[in-house]
């Protein structure tokens, strides 16, 4: 499998959000359309809405994942453990490059309360990387690079 992390950054540096850029590149792949994609991630962005709570390049992989591996028949409890245990090795993964999976511990502010300037900026400084982390942490997982 030939990976994917460029074509992440290049859609986030088109103009689109973390979460979307990350389910939009991988979503065909596992059967789903990238417009439904890209509609799909984009409440998850900036922390789920501007919330800054857990980081939209997180909740896009953890979208990838399950689309890889969620349970869709009500008994098949193996795909639902198999979702579970990847979203937590992609969380330790994630935390040990970035310390953090919460939006604004990675940027240091508050999206809802700052200056929009300065949150350009940061965002522009601190989500390239998540992004590529989310992106390789995820290829590994679900590759196993």
């Amino acid at each position: 499998m030939k990976s994917k992390v460029n074509e992440v950054i290049a859609c986030f540096n088109d103009g689109f959000d973390c979460s979307q850029a990350i389910l939009s590149t991988y979503c065909e792949e596992f059967g789903l359309d990238k417009e439904t994609a890209l509609k799909l991630a984009c409440g998850f962005a900036a922390g789920m809405g501007r919330l800054g709570e857990t980081c939209g390049a997180v909740t896009g992989a953890y979208l990838v994942i399950s689309l890889m591996h969620g349970r869709y028949l009500v008994d098949d409890f193996e795909s639902k453990e198999k979702t579970f245990q990847l979203i937590q090795e992609f969380d330790k993964c994630f935390n040990e490059r970035n310390e953090s999976t919460n939006c604004k511990k990675l940027l240091g502010f508050d999206l809802r309360d700052c200056d929009k300037e300065k949150a350009i900026v940061k965002v522009r400084e601190v989500c390239p990387k998540a992004i590529k982390d989310a992106a390789e942490i995820l290829e590994a997982l679900l590759y196993q690079i």
